[in-house]
């Protein structure tokens, strides 16, 4: 689905205020900046061909092997890899509402999909839903299956418990794919990473390609490791005023909010499609919002929002408040 995820800021002109990616969309980037002007030397030269050095620091942070560890050019790209490298288990489960990209690499390998399926896939915290399940439910997942994958890529935008590497590794059947994109905002990086025992690892190199991350991303992933940078400095206010933007939306006649436990939230209408509401934002407001009408278990009616700053939060409430007053759903 390559042209069916969020954020796709690309098709539209005048966007002012952009709810449509997951990632809040306001981190403090300059220090970054300043770093990388500096180091733009290495794009004169190949990258590491399997980004080692980012992998060691890795290891070091999260109290792992750096055998352990396996960075890719972004999450989506080490769901891919790990589809691949499994692909002799023949079948999958995805519990969804969920990510697509799970099921449209697992077919693409040929897997047929089951309910008592080798391979489990597991988004934790869940996109689009916002719903965290603990290690109890995660490890009576994994019970149930040959392998389970675990993509803990919203993990820094929630204070709910999540499944650390040492748990998954100590399991012997986890997966775990976690983001740097989505920890430290930088979505057009690609940086992503892959936790599993030594052995799966050893497998996923082997059908690698060289030089997948490039010399910039490894420059800025070294860097913020290093550097302890944080996208949001108070999480807990944050995810404060990602439930008061829950609390405006479900105020509006027309409009179900899903309970969520990170900065975004799975939004539905009572009758008009998400798509026409997605296009008048865009149009009339500047305003992008996610249609999430073709994720796989939701309708048409779907839509979802991540927080912002809260004058953001406010103007999205207004105007979908308006829009749907313009329908006939006022009070």
């Amino acid at each position: 689905m390559i042209d069916g995820h969020g954020d796709d800021l690309f098709r539209y002109e005048g966007i002012r205020m952009n709810f449509s990616s997951n990632i809040y969309g306001h981190a403090d980037l300059s220090a970054l900046y300043d770093h990388l002007r500096c180091r733009m030397g290495v794009i004169g030269s190949y990258p590491e061909p399997s980004a080692r050095s980012l992998e060691v620091l890795l290891a070091d942070h999260y109290g792992v092997r750096a055998d352990e560890v396996m960075v890719t050019s972004g999450a989506t790209d080490a769901i891919w890899l790990v589809a691949q490298a499994f692909r002799h288990l023949h079948t999958f489960r995805v519990l969804a509402p969920t990510f697509s990209e799970y099921e449209d690499a697992c077919r693409a390998f040929g897997y047929q999909e089951s309910d008592t399926a080798a391979l489990c896939w597991l988004c934790n915290p869940n996109n689009p839903t916002g719903q965290v399940r603990d290690d109890e439910e995660v490890m009576a997942l994994a019970g149930r299956h040959e392998w389970l994958v675990t993509d803990q890529s919203y993990e820094d935008y929630t204070l709910a418990p999540v499944m650390t590497a040492r748990e998954a590794l100590r399991h012997g059947h986890i997966v775990q794919i976690r983001s740097m994109t989505k920890e430290y905002a930088v979505p057009g990086l690609r940086l992503g990473f892959i936790i599993a025992p030594a052995a799966v690892v050893d497998t996923l190199r082997g059908q690698y390609r060289p030089w997948a991350v490039n010399a910039l991303a490894l420059e800025a992933g070294k860097w913020l490791l290093r550097e302890g940078c944080k996208a949001i400095p108070d999480l807990p206010a944050y995810l404060a005023e990602a439930q008061r933007l829950c609390g405006r939306l479900r105020a509006v006649d027309g409009i179900e909010v899903t309970d969520t436990q990170t900065n975004f939230m799975l939004c539905r209408l009572s009758h008009s499609p998400a798509a026409a509401l997605k296009d008048h934002l865009a149009r009339e407001k500047g305003m992008l919002i996610r249609d999430a009408s073709n994720i796989r278990g939701l309708s048409t009616r779907h839509f979802r929002v991540t927080a912002q700053l809260p004058e953001e939060n406010d103007a999205l409430a207004d105007a979908v408040s308006e829009y749907m007053e313009d329908l006939g759903h006022g009070h």
